[in-house]
């Protein structure tokens, strides 16, 4: 049985739900969201749950930057959580990700923002993603998948800790996405 260190990987294929969230503000940025989602569905065979549209936001931390494109998957898979992020940072080179500077422009960013009900943190990995109950721009699309989902550590729902902001972060639906 995995503790709270997130282990590699699992003697029988359990099946996991993960939310991943996201990002992309440098290129043609739904063309990257998309991409990614199509990349990580290939990944050990992930199975995609729900899908949120997608919402052009306000960059946070680093503001002198273009504008994002983010949303947010529920997929099922079998790769324990340490596997399943290396994958996405797999998928974030294989996109053209740069590192740069912490909150800086990139073509792709991928987050664990929950998995199962785990809790993790070690060094590489934070799960539920340490930021996720102050930030419109995940929980806006992660709400529209699943309003009632609980947070693991803070024991309230996504609805209810989207309620708990109370300023406008700039987060507005892109509706010509969907064909």
């Amino acid at each position: 049985m995995q503790g709270e260190t997130g282990g590699l990987s699992s003697p029988a294929r359990m099946s996991h739900i993960a939310y991943i969230g996201i990002g992309s503000n440098v290129g043609n940025k739904v063309h990257q969201c998309e991409q990614a989602i199509a990349e990580i569905l290939v990944v050990d065979n992930h199975r995609l749950l729900a899908k949120s549209s997608l919402f052009k936001t306000k960059p946070v931390g680093y503001t002198d930057q273009d504008w994002f494109v983010n949303g947010v998957i529920k997929i099922e898979t079998a790769l324990e959580p340490l596997r399943l992020l290396r994958e996405l940072k797999l998928i974030e080179t294989r996109l053209g990700r740069k590192q740069t500077f912490r909150y800086g422009p990139r073509v792709i960013d991928l987050d664990i923002l929950m998995f199962d009900d785990r809790k993790i943190r070690t060094e590489e990995l934070q799960i539920p993603h340490p930021l996720l109950h102050e930030r419109q721009f995940v929980l806006i699309p992660l709400a529209e998948i699943d309003r009632n989902l609980i947070h693991p550590v803070l024991k309230k729902s996504v609805g209810e800790l989207l309620d708990e902001i109370k300023e406008d972060q700039g987060v507005e639906r892109i509706e010509t996405q969907r064909a």
